[in-house]
């Protein structure tokens, strides 16, 4: 059965593993979440559950919102995530879902917003290399350079790569393994780097590659 949790990055640090090496991770406090709505396919057209995440004050509530949680019996969250499952019959409104989801050594996919950077250049922003610092670049050594247009077709091409904006975007990382779960603090250790700063949100699934 597929599954997935909401959580908030903690941050990094490293622990020791059975063969005594040195493994870096990631701590996510993961969960609980609530299970908000069921959408099944007679009524959504798919099977899927709302969970959310992060209890907040019902002042900060809208009432659209209030009439949602209330349905479901479950406090004012101020996160929702939909997550697609195989089989969501073994799932009710109003259930809790912890860490414990998960298993030591399972692979998990993480998704999450990376750390926006503003505007960018095209080496920062593309990897571009810096141009001659010697004789005939002008003033600067980091500009993009030619951008390979002449009087046809007199114009830049769509999609080249050029300085902008970088960063704060939705990123996937794949196939990260489950080090340790402290299931009574709702802390999960991922192996590596994942997406986001610390007190971001992220989501974390089970691998679609790896079983």
């Amino acid at each position: 059965m597929k599954k997935g949790l909401i959580g908030r990055k903690v941050g990094m640090t490293q622990i020791f593993n059975d063969a005594g090496n040195v493994v870096p991770v990631t701590v996510v406090e993961l969960g609980p979440c609530a299970v908000v709505q069921k959408k099944t396919v007679d009524n959504d057209g798919y099977d899927a559950v709302q969970l959310g995440f992060d209890d907040k004050k019902v002042t900060r509530t809208t009432k659209p919102e209030a009439g949602h949680f209330k349905k479901a019996d479950v406090a004012p969250k101020k996160v929702l995530r939909e997550f697609r499952l195989d089989d969501i019959s073994a799932l009710n409104v109003g259930d809790i879902l912890k860490a414990d989801l998960f298993e030591v050594g399972e692979k998990v996919d993480v998704v999450g917003t990376s750390k926006g950077k503003g505007t960018a250049g095209s080496i920062k922003r593309w990897n571009f290399s810096r141009l001659k610092e010697s004789h005939g670049t002008g003033p600067v050594a980091r500009h993009a350079g030619s951008l390979g247009a002449c009087s046809d077709p007199s114009r830049v091409y769509k999609g080249k790569k050029l300085a902008g904006h970088l960063g704060s975007e939705r990123v996937t990382i794949q196939n990260l393994d489950v080090v340790k779960i402290d299931a009574e603090n709702n802390l999960i250790a991922i192996k590596g780097a994942i997406p986001g700063p610390k007190k971001g949100i992220v989501m974390v699934v089970n691998s679609v590659k790896k079983a």
